[in-house]
C-alpha cells in the first residue's frame, strides 16, 4: 500500500525538495501552494498539484476533500521576515502569523478528524533554528515560529493516546531558499536609519555550516517514518550544532 502525504508550500525551497524526495521514495505526493505548477514535478500517477491557501478555511477544506485520505501532513508553508520590529506595522505581524502559525494550525485542525479516527498518521510542522537561541532582526519571524514549536510540543501529548503522532522538524539557515524573497514588499522600510549600521553587521556576518534544501527533506522524511516518541528532528549541520549545543 503506499502512503499519502500533502504537503503545503511546495512550490519552491524545503517543500518543493520534500516533494520530490518522498516521490522518490515511492510516496503518492499531494504537493500543495498558492498558484499550482504541475511543470515542478516530472510525469507521475504518485504526484497532484493542488491550490491551496493555508489562511483561506475554504481553500483548506477544499484541498483536504480533494485529497482523500492521508497518512502524513507535512505543514512547510512560511513567510520569512526580516527587519527592525520597532518599525514593522502589526497588519505585517498579522499577516506573518497568518500563515506561518494559524495556517499550520489550522491544517491541523482540518486532517486530524480522518487521523483520529483511522488511529493513525503524522503531522510534521516546519519551523526553524531560530527558535534555538535569540536572533537579531528576525523578532517577528521567530515569534511566529516558536508559537508553533509551543503548540507542537502540546499537542504531541494531546494525540498520543489516538495513536497520532506529531514531529517537529527544524530547520537551519539555507541561503539557497527564498527565506526573504517570498515577503513581497512586507520589509520596505524595516531598516531605518538608525538600525542601518547595526543590520549592516548582521550581513556580513558569514555562516558557517549551512542547511540545504536536501537536509530538511531527508529529515522530513525520517520524521514521517519514526515509530518513536520523538519530538525534535534538528535539520542541517547548522541546526544540529545549535540543538545540541542548547
Amino acid at each position: 500500500m503506499t502512503n499519502t502525504v500533502l504537503i503545503t508550500g511546495s512550490s519552491s525551497g524545503y517543500g518543493l525538495e520534500t516533494a520530490r524526495h518522498f516521490l522518490a521514495a515511492g510516496w503518492r505526493v499531494i504537493a500543495t501552494m498558492r498558484t499550482p505548477r504541475p511543470e515542478l514535478f516530472a510525469a507521475s500517477d504518485n504526484v497532484r498539484v493542488l491550490p491551496l491557501d493555508v489562511t483561506d478555511p475554504r481553500s483548506i477544506a477544499a484541498v483536504v476533500a480533494e485529497a482523500g485520505p492521508l497518512d502524513v501532513l507535512v505543514n512547510n508553508a512560511g513567510i520569512g521576515l526580516m527587519g527592525a520590529f520597532e518599525v514593522t506595522p502589526m497588519t505585517t505581524v498579522r499577516e506573518i502569523f497568518e500563515t506561518n502559525t494559524f495556517g499550520t494550525m489550522a491544517m491541523t485542525q482540518a486532517v486530524l478528524p480522518q487521523f483520529r479516527q483511522r488511529r493513525a498518521g503524522v503531522v510534521i510542522n516546519v519551523t526553524s533554528s531560530a527558535t534555538f537561541t535569540p536572533m537579531p532582526l528576525v523578532a517577528v519571524y521567530t515569534a511566529s515560529k516558536t508559537a508553533v514549536e509551543a503548540f507542537t510540543a502540546s499537542l504531541a501529548h494531546e494525540l498520543a493516546a489516538f495513536g497520532v503522532r506529531v514531529k517537529l522538524v527544524e530547520p537551519g539557515y539555507a541561503p539557497t531558499t527564498a527565506f526573504t524573497s517570498n515577503t513581497g514588499n512586507r520589509m520596505d522600510g524595516l531598516f531605518p536609519e538608525p538600525y542601518a549600521a547595526f543590520a549592516q553587521q548582521i550581513f556580513a556576518m558569514q555562516p558557517g555550516a549551512v542547511t540545504t534544501e536536501r537536509d530538511v527533506a531527508e529529515v522530513v522524511l525520517r520524521a514521517a517514518t519514526d515509530g518513536s516518541d520523538r519530538l525534535r528532528f534538528p535539520a542541517g549541520a547548522d541546526a544540529v550544532a545549535l540543538a545540541a549545543a542548547c
